[in-house]
């Protein structure tokens, strides 16, 4: 959607958050068009993520693909905002920003001299969204596998051994809700002129993101439990059937009509205790025997073309090899230099080249150059003080 990218084009971003939420929040912005600076810490040579890999990634770059997940599109400024020169550097950039994301433990925003009530001090309409672990009234920093714990969602995953999502979904839901946050904060600055603080945290993200499981027991006082992929309130849905041919297949029947139908595909005649959703849910485990003794009489390629032509939801069992087999799948990578990953926004311009991911430091001499028109003797100094890190 061109039109979007044309949006914010003139948008300017500061990226004081790393890790996942945060960056998550930048490089969506970024796919859009607007200008977005990643400040790294010098000391630490930068975001924790560049040294992240898998078992068998190569050590050759400090691009790492987890790195690559949410940092397309950004430029790297490796400045140390512990020093005061390096917070007038900050803070001169910020004068010209509209949106500062940054991912600090309540607290040490304040001490580094880079907390909203300071920032705006520089800026006075900047929009500030800070993501927090659980809060600006704790301490505790946010961990996802924590959060996935302490919310309910380990509780209610795996089979018999209970466990966590194999994705940092708490991170992605604070993002979204940090993305929708400064979304409405731009409009409202549009007619007010005023910028805001917008705080996020990981622990409130994880709850809104319970929804039916949470109304579930708010309303009908239903705890859940591991179910597996199997869903709480209806039958057959979300439950794996392995098929003649070893290849496993998914069902997602909604109502009972789909459902007729797919026993009639089967050629299974309906009992009276499965013919209602309410029914098929209390005899939940007599139903999926009947399912899996069936399906595992049927090739699953020739049953899937069956139900996709009956308009009855189901689909294949991939991992990620035969995901980016898919073209669909594939329109959503972005690839740059060698670098591949995919895209913060389902509606982004597919068509649009993403700059890749950046080394540490790759454009801090050139951000310190064209945005605040320093010298080479100014940027010299700050090198020899330790305060800035150039490639």
């Amino acid at each position: 959607m061109s039109q979007f990218r044309d949006l914010c084009s003139e948008l300017k971003i500061i990226e004081l958050a790393s890790v996942l939420a945060g960056p998550s929040v930048g490089a969506f912005f970024a796919e859009f068009g607007a200008s977005v600076i990643k400040v790294e810490n010098p000391r630490t040579s930068g975001d924790v993520t560049r040294s992240w890999r898998t078992a068998g990634e190569q050590n050759t770059s400090d691009i790492s693909a987890y790195f690559a997940s949410v940092n397309f599109g950004k430029r790297s400024l490796a400045l140390d905002i512990s020093q005061q020169q390096g917070r007038a550097v900050l803070y001169a950039l910020l004068g010209a920003a509209d949106v500062i994301i940054a991912s600090y433990k309540p607290g040490d925003a304040e001490k580094l001299g880079v907390a909203y009530d300071e920032v705006k001090k520089h800026n006075p309409s900047i929009i500030y969204g800070h993501i927090t672990g659980y809060g600006n009234d704790s301490s505790r920093a946010g961990y996802d596998a924590i959060i996935q714990a302490e919310t309910g969602y380990t509780s209610m995953n795996g089979t018999n051994e209970m466990c966590k999502m194999p994705v940092a979904l708490m991170d992605v839901l604070a993002g979204h809700q940090l993305k929708e946050a400064i979304l409405m904060a731009l409009w409202s600055r549009e007619k007010t002129g005023s910028g805001c603080y917008i705080p996020i945290s990981l622990y409130d993200s994880a709850l809104s993101g319970l929804v039916n499981q949470a109304s579930n027991f708010l309303n009908a006082g239903h705890v859940p439990k591991p179910l597996g992929s199997d869903h709480p309130n209806i039958v057959p849905y979300g439950t794996l059937y392995q098929c003649k041919d070893g290849q496993y297949l998914i069902l997602a029947v909604g109502n009972d009509k789909q459902f007729a139908e797919l026993m009639d595909i089967l050629k299974l005649e309906i009992n009276p205790k499965f013919e209602t959703n309410h029914g098929r849910v209390q005899n939940r485990e007599e139903l999926k025997s009947v399912l899996a003794d069936s399906l595992k009489s049927m090739d699953r390629d020739a049953l899937l073309e069956k139900l996709h032509d009956a308009s009855i939801p189901a689909g294949e069992l991939n991992d990620m090899e035969h995901v980016f087999t898919n073209s669909a799948a594939l329109n959503m990578v972005v690839e740059n230099d060698g670098v591949r990953s995919v895209r913060q926004g389902a509606y982004s311009d597919k068509d649009n080249a993403i700059r890749r991911p950046p080394h540490f430091g790759e454009h801090t001499k050139t951000i310190l150059e064209d945005e605040l028109q320093l010298g080479e003797d100014e940027i010299n100094s700050l090198i020899n003080n330790n305060i800035i890190h150039h490639e």
